[in-house]
Formats: structure tokens, C-alpha cells, sequence
């Protein structure tokens, strides 16, 4: 690319250029405040401090000289959030821009931040955070303390809160101011005012220290070493509701309970209220189902009772005593009509019964009988046997004889026959 005749000659120096952009920029910008985080620091042997200021989107070099350093009460620390008073000038031997600091100061968060470390750490190490030491909360609260800013709009939203979910205790604001300075001495005035029931006339069932949102500074008196020390020195049950999500307070841990807001206290507060009046909702529903089943239940029995009243009426007595006296009429006629047949049917067998025992009767018979024997008798008699041609032996001693064994020869014997007797002598 052919720049044209004297274009060498018109073109500046680096050393020129750099001169002129310091020119600019030292004349273009004024000297002022900027806030950031201190690295890459380095301190030199000449006195000089060498370090970076940066933020989450970019960064910048700066210097400090020796003579500006010794002036400082703030020491830079690495890491360190800080405001420095400063001018820009360009580093010519590199052509970078760097911002010369005349003065050093803690950024506010940054030194808040690093005390509420130190003193978060002091009162862990003495025991007030410990969790073996919190007491729980009690289920139903009765009265309960509120140590805030009487005007602010935390304890409109812990009350407003309240009366939504129909919580039946007692709020009793004790009113501190939450912001500034001597607020932490305040506050913690004020618990020990609650905690003594003769000073407000009024036994409290819990405490609540807390305010609505703000920044670390806002907050700050609730990080302060009096405060926490009130609140885990509480002889009440303490909730610390500091209005604020993310971060924690020292009267957060020193706390019984945490709430993230004073609306999250009065929710726990009213939490165990809502779910009891809840049960007792479904208690009262069941009771009038059960009172609506027993009214049902005694009316039945009512009018069971009813009809049994009307059976037993006079006139429905004498109307079922009319059928009753009917009923034992026709149920008599024909037990006597069967209990005199039964008497005849009886009467008849006695008849036959004695008739076959009368005497003329047995005589009758008992004369057939012993006819009957007696021509037994006469058909077997001796004299029916020997009648028939048989004859009877007997030996000396009148004894018959059967068997011709019996009979010795010569014997004497008697023979009997129909007609008389005869000696023999056997042989």
C-alpha cells in the first residue's frame, strides 16, 4: 500500500503516541473514588505497593507510592473490598493504563463482613450458638412479645399474618429502635424487659426480635456482641425473625428458632393453632355426624316405643282381651269335647277289662281248666296204664322195677295188674 510522498515524515512515535493518549487521558478524567477488591498485591522494597482492583466484570491496575502508602491507616490486604481516591495515567515503558491511589479506605460490607466473621466466631467458641442449649418453641403461645420498630411495617405483617389464620393469643409489641446507633442496646433492653413479667404485667409464652429487610449495614445491630448475647441469655424462648432470606445474623444463631421474616414467625407462630383448630374442625364435623345417627338411632326407638304405647292403650287391651276370652272359649269346648271321648274310649276298655274279670267268669274258666287236668291226670294214672294190659313189678321194698339189670335170678316180686296183685319169683 503506497502511503504517498511525506507519509513516513507525518508518522509519530510510539514513544510520542503514548505521550499523547497520557495527555489525553490524564486531562480527560478526573480524579475520584472507586470501590473494588484488592489482588495480585505486591509491596517492594522501595515502599511502593503494586496491586489490582477488580469486580465481577473487569479490572484495573493501580500504585500506590511510598509516600502515599506510609500515610495510610488502612492496611491493603489481599482478597480485601475497599475504596480508593485516585487519578488515571498511562505506564508509559508498557503503554498500560493504571490508577495512581492517593488514599485507602475498608469498604464498609467488607469491614462489616469481616468483623461479623471475628465475632461469629468468639461467641461459637464461648458456647451461645451450641444447639444442645435451644429450647423448643411452645405449640400454643398464648402471649407473645415482639421486640421491633413500633412503626415499621414488620410488626403490621406479623399481626396482619395472625389474625388470617385466626390465632386467638396476645401480642404484646415492645417497641425498640432497630436501625442506627445504640439499637442493639435497645433491643436487648427491651428482652430483658419482657423476660421480667412484673415490669409488663403480663407472663409471656415467647419473644420475637427481628425487623424487615435492608442491607448489612441496616441489619447490623442485630451482629452486634450485646444483642446476641441478650437473645441466648433469654429466659423466654426466642424467635429471631431479621427480615432478610439469605444471610444470617448473629442473633439468627444465638436464637432459639430462626424465621426468615417476621411474616415466616407469625406462620410458625400460628402453625400448631391452625392445625389444632383444624382437628378440632374435623372432631366438631364428626361429632354431628354422630349426633345426626344417634337422633336417628332414638327415633326408631321412638317410634318402636309408640306402637308398643298404643298396643298397650286401654281400649287395645280390652279389644285383645275380648279375642283372648274367645280364643279360650273354643279352645276349652274342644279340650273338654276330646277329654270326654277320651274318658268313654277309657271307660269302654275298664267295661271290657272287668267283664273278662268277673268271678263267674274265672269259675267258668278255671273249671274248663281243671277238667282239662284231670283227664291229663286220668289218662296217665296207674290205673289208665294198667287198664291197657301193662303190668307193674316191684321188688321186696315196694319200689318199681324198669330194668331187667335190677332183677336178680330168684328174686321175689310183686306184680301188679288192673285186677289185683300176684307173688313171682324170677329166674
Amino acid at each position: 500500500m503506497d502511503l504517498g510522498p511525506g507519509a513516513g515524515a507525518r508518522a509519530e512515535t510510539v514513544s510520542e503516541f503514548t505521550r499523547r493518549v497520557k495527555a489525553v487521558l490524564e486531562a480527560g478524567i478526573r480524579p475520584g473514588w472507586v470501590r473494588g477488591e484488592v489482588t495480585n498485591l505486591r509491596i517492594q522494597a522501595s515502599g511502593h505497593v503494586y496491586f489490582s482492583l477488580k469486580d465481577a466484570g473487569a479490572q484495573v491496575r493501580a500504585v500506590m507510592f511510598r509516600g502515599d502508602a506510609a500515610r495510610q491507616e488502612t492496611k491493603l490486604r489481599e482478597g480485601g473490598q475497599v475504596v480508593v481516591f485516585g487519578e488515571a495515567s498511562v505506564y508509559e515503558a508498557r503503554g498500560e493504563y493504571q490508577l495512581i491511589v492517593r488514599v485507602a479506605l475498608d469498604d464498609g460490607v467488607g469491614r462489616l463482613r469481616r468483623e461479623f466473621e471475628e465475632l461469629k466466631a468468639r461467641l461459637a467458641a464461648e458456647g451461645l450458638f451450641d444447639q444442645a442449649r435451644k429450647r423448643p418453641l411452645p405449640r400454643l403461645p398464648r402471649a407473645v412479645g415482639f421486640v421491633t420498630s413500633p412503626t415499621g411495617a414488620a410488626v403490621q405483617d406479623f399481626c396482619r399474618i395472625l389474625t388470617r389464620r385466626g390465632w386467638r393469643g396476645r401480642v404484646v409489641v415492645l417497641p425498640a429502635k432497630v436501625q442506627g446507633d445504640g439499637a442493639a442496646a435497645e433491643v436487648a433492653a427491651m428482652i430483658a424487659l419482657a423476660n421480667d413479667p412484673a415490669a409488663i404485667g403480663l407472663e409471656l409464652d415467647l419473644l420475637v426480635v427481628g425487623r424487615g429487610g435492608g442491607s448489612l449495614e441496616d441489619l447490623w445491630a442485630f451482629n452486634e456482641d450485646i444483642l446476641a448475647r441478650a437473645v441466648a441469655g433469654s429466659r423466654l424462648p426466642v424467635i429471631s425473625a431479621v427480615g432478610h432470606e439469605i444471610d444470617f445474623t448473629l442473633s439468627d444463631f444465638a436464637a432459639d428458632t430462626r424465621a426468615e421474616t417476621p411474616s415466616a414467625a407469625a406462620e410458625l407462630i400460628s402453625s400448631d393453632f391452625v392445625a389444632e383448630r383444624e382437628r378440632l374442625d374435623r372432631l366438631a364435623d364428626d361429632l354431628d355426624a354422630g349426633a345426626a345417627a344417634g337422633l336417628e338411632a332414638a327415633r326408631g326407638r321412638w317410634s318402636g316405643l309408640a306402637d308398643r304405647l298404643r298396643l298397650l292403650s286401654p281400649a287395645a287391651q280390652v279389644e285383645r282381651g275380648g279375642l283372648r276370652l274367645d280364643d279360650l272359649s273354643n279352645r276349652l269346648e274342644a279340650a273338654w269335647a276330646r277329654s270326654a271321648q277320651a274318658r268313654r274310649h277309657r271307660l269302654a276298655l275298664v267295661a271290657g277289662r272287668l267283664a273278662a274279670a268277673s268271678p263267674a267268669r274265672r269259675v267258668e274258666t278255671e273249671s274248663q281248666r281243671l277238667l282239662g287236668l284231670w283227664k291229663r291226670l286220668q289218662a296217665a294214672s296207674p290205673a289208665s296204664v294198667l287198664n291197657r294190659g301193662f303190668v307193674i313189678l316191684r321188688d321186696a321194698g315196694g319200689r318199681p322195677l324198669v330194668r331187667a339189670a335190677e332183677l336178680p335170678a330168684g328174686a321175689r316180686v310183686r306184680a301188679q295188674f288192673a285186677d289185683g296183685e300176684a307173688g313171682l319169683r324170677a329166674d
